[in-house]
């Protein structure tokens, strides 16, 4: 995964926008940011998870998916590791990152199949 497909996915999202925050991309729903992409270089990204889902994710693909440390990370902040993510999974996390972000309004225009805590069905 590039930090283009990342970038190509989170826009892909009902009402999504890229804006910058602290000189690095972001991504948003109705003003709220739901994932950014780290500086280019960096290779990685992060979603704004809830607690349960960052550790379905982490526990299940840890080579991908980890806490952001600190604060952050136990509020749900999630890293994803580019380099080795693949496009189903970082869908799945996308989604649930802006399901998590987006009003209650917008996801009744846009009713998503649920998401299973294991995206990945394991």
């Amino acid at each position: 995964m590039t930090p283009s497909e990342f970038q190509r996915l989170a826009l892909s999202l009902p009402e999504a926008t890229e804006q910058s925050h602290m000189d690095h991309p972001d991504f948003r729903v109705r003003g709220k940011i739901f994932a950014t992409l780290g500086h280019l270089d960096s290779g990685r990204a992060m979603v704004r998870l809830t607690s349960e889902q960052q550790q379905a994710l982490t526990g299940s693909r840890p080579q991908i998916f980890a806490p952001v440390p600190g604060g952050w990370g136990r509020r749900g902040a999630t890293y994803v590791t580019l380099e080795v993510a693949d496009e189903d999974a970082v869908h799945d996390a996308l989604l649930m990152a802006w399901r998590n972000t987006a009003p209650a309004a917008l996801l009744k225009l846009h009713p998503f199949e649920e998401v299973e805590d294991d995206p990945l069905g394991r």
